[in-house]
């Protein structure tokens, strides 16, 4: 019993001692051991995380890491018999790969450091992919493993766009400092997920080889965020701005798209020119600190409906413009008609976006209380950060009253869009509010963050102001906004299949040593259909040169175009078809439209007496009293055809003439078509038709 005892006591000690050992090696003497480590080149280093991916509204993938290896070996391993009989062919077959190098060259690279017994060889600095990896470890040498045949693939992942330039600053990039800009830099944390640790050696050259010794930690897999982007749609507006540029030659232009009701970005596109003279998307200038600036005219509207909630005044009173020029104080405000428009309406004012009118009609109503001015334009939103998703967003600039820069002239200069600052999102946030019922909502690029497709933090539509007027102003600048497409300076983009509502605008830019040139910021910010608006969108072209350069010149054709793509994809936005051309119900209720020999043979074949009114080929079926009369189906080349009554057979040639992609549901006869009949025609949209 007393033997026991003492080997108890004995072990009880021994273990004491380790344990003491331990804890002296790892708290006490840790630095030590770890500094020894690093001189016989022993390290634990980072192990990137695989990066999370990025998502476009339907699951397009924008931008996702892909495994790629560097292609290492360690010549000391395999057996003297293996590594002599594979050598040779192991050699042609790099050379034959990477082919930049000599059979002959790789043999003698691999055979001095085997020589020279050096444990890690960097065969190529190029990376592989993963099949051609698995393609190399069939080889001779490498088909034994890293255990025998000292073969090593470090895995190395590298972010890849699919959808290359498209978007790309946007997407954004990060840098092995964790700097960066876009989405990458601004949702880094989430994307990067944890990095691993493992235990490096370091090697002759200054090459790291991973030591598996099983003590390393493994990394954990980013997250993955879905953004709000439509990748059709990103793909019209970056085009429609880059052949914009390109005509103007322009400095930098911006294109955000908007939808009404949840404030998703649909599309959102920045180029500016480089040394080359080429565009390229370099910063993103609708959201960042450098896409800060003065708005001009498209400010006009928060002017006006400061103005109409604050007084009495109605869309049909007049001012006087006078002859475009009008002194404030020591400062002359111009129009840019130079003759001057004389007496014009407050919506006149607007529509024609006379600087004189509005600034004439802010200055005498908010001359004496500016600091009231002020109070509406923060009730609009426009003075507080939109807290975008994105790092970096610029913050406006509004001047205060109490501003040591303020003076006589500021508030009317102020009043169109000058002494102070905008990005071109806020301006939009703005009109988007306007389009949604007086509703200003956040915008939001990123609108789920998952992985594994398991939900982990969900970005819902955000209001930011209940309203930013009352109903009787909101429905006044409506009018005024749509008034500017159909007859004030944007009616070069009025469109008779549906109506577009906005202001266009144009800047002087600023001097560096102060002033203004001669020199523009144009833009267009508006919505559509302006009846029932889905989307908001805003055009900024900066610098245009030639000729014309005022917004409705530049940037409003580029809304156009955007719009016009957008309303000829979504059929939803179609206007039915004019109730004239539905076929009677009642007597002939089959023969509605077709091809007018075909359906003379059907009536005549089956004893209905008809009649042709028209000696055109594809006809409409009116009644004449008991009996058909053939008229005129109206088919004009850049508009869609009227198919409804057609047959599928009849109608398909005739739409597929006309460049249009069909697809159908249901069996019989056309009973409805998406888009409508006379819609705008763009050469390879699609049309739906409906049969029953």
């Amino acid at each position: 019993m007393l033997r026991v005892r003492v080997a108890f006591l004995v072990a009880l000690l021994f273990s004491l001692a380790v344990i003491f050992r331990i804890g002296k090696i790892q708290f006490v003497e840790g630095e030590r051991w770890i500094a020894m480590a690093e001189e016989i080149g022993l390290q634990y280093r980072n192990v990137k995380a695989t990066r999370g991916s990025i998502y476009s509204d339907n699951g397009s993938l924008l931008a996702t890491s892909l495994p790629f290896y560097r292609v290492a070996f360690d010549p000391s391993v395999a057996s003297d018999e293996t590594f002599d009989q594979g050598l040779d062919s192991l050699s042609a077959l790099l050379s034959g790969y990477f082919g930049d190098r000599s059979a002959k060259y790789y043999y003698r690279k691999i055979s001095k450091a085997r020589s020279a017994d050096r444990r890690y060889l960097v065969i190529n600095n190029q990376r592989v992919n993963y099949q051609d990896k698995k393609t190399m470890q069939t080889w001779p040498i490498f088909r034994e493993g890293r255990m025998k045949g000292g073969a090593i693939f470090e895995k190395v992942d590298l972010r890849f766009k699919p959808f290359s330039h498209l978007g790309t600053r946007t997407i954004g990039f990060i840098n092995e400092n964790n700097q960066g800009a876009g989405l990458e830099y601004s949702f880094n944390h989430v994307l990067a997920g944890t990095d691993g640790r493992a235990l490096f050696q370091k090697m002759a050259g200054g090459s790291w080889k991973p030591v598996y010794d099983r003590s390393e930690s493994k990394a954990v897999e980013g997250m993955d965020i879905e953004t709000t982007i439509d990748i059709n749609l990103q793909d019209v507006a970056e085009s429609a701005l880059l052949r914009a540029l390109k005509q103007h030659d322009a400095n930098y232009g911006c294109v955000v798209v908007m939808e009404v009701e949840t404030g998703y970005i649909k599309a959102i596109s920045n180029l500016s020119k480089n040394k080359q003279d080429k565009y390229w998307e370099l910063y993103n200038y609708a959201v960042g600190e450098q896409g800060l600036t003065e708005p001009g005219s498209t400010f006009k509207l928060a002017s006006l409906i400061a103005l109409l909630e604050d007084s009495q005044v109605q869309l049909t009173d007049s001012i006087d413009t006078g002859e475009g020029t009008f002194l404030f104080y020591d400062k002359v405000m111009r129009d840019h008609k130079k003759e001057g428009y004389g007496m014009l309406s407050v919506a006149e004012t607007f529509s024609k976006s006379s600087n004189i009118g509005v600034s004439r009609m802010i200055n005498e109503h908010f001359g004496l209380k500016p600091d009231r001015f002020i109070t509406y334009l923060d009730q609009m939103g426009l003075t507080e950060s939109l807290d975008f998703q994105m790092k970096g967003t610029g913050t406006p600039y509004i001047k205060d009253p109490a501003d040591p820069s303020w003076s006589g002239v500021t508030l009317p200069w102020m009043s169109i869009g000058y002494e102070l600052k905008l990005t071109p999102l806020h301006t939009l946030a703005f009109y988007n509010a306007i389009a949604n019922g007086g509703t200003m909502v956040k915008p939001i690029i990123v609108k789920r963050i998952s992985k594994a497709g398991e939900t982990w933090k969900q970005y819902n539509p955000e209001v930011i102001r209940e309203s930013v007027c009352s109903e009787s102003t909101l429905k006044k600048v409506r009018q005024l906004l749509e008034l500017v497409v159909q007859e004030g300076t944007a009616a070069n983009i009025k469109d008779s299949d549906y109506h577009i509502a906005g202001k266009t605008g144009t800047a002087q830019k600023v001097k560096a040593g102060g002033g203004y040139e001669r020199a523009y910021y144009t833009s267009f910010a508006g919505y559509f259909p302006a009846d029932a608006p889905k989307y908001s969108c805003i055009v900024v072209i900066d610098n245009p040169k030639g000729y014309n350069q005022y917004g409705s010149d530049v940037a409003a054709p580029v809304f156009k175009e955007i719009a016009d793509n957008i309303y000829s994809r979504d059929p939803d936005m179609h206007q039915l078809f004019d109730p004239t051309y539905t076929a009677e119900i009642g007597v002939f209720p089959v023969i509605q439209s077709g091809h007018l020999q075909d359906l003379q043979l059907i009536c005549n074949t089956l004893g209905v007496s008809n009649h042709a009114g028209t000696t055109e080929e594809w006809v409409l079926a009116k009644r004449n009293y008991n009996s058909v009369k053939w008229m005129e189906n109206e088919i004009l080349p850049d508009r869609v055809p009227n198919v409804v009554g057609m047959t599928l057979r009849d109608a398909l040639p005739l739409l597929e003439n006309h460049g249009l992609k069909v697809s159908y549901r249901g069996n019989g006869r056309i009973v409805k078509q998406s888009p409508g009949f006379g819609a705008k025609l763009d050469s390879g949209s699609k049309i739906i038709l409906d049969l029953s």
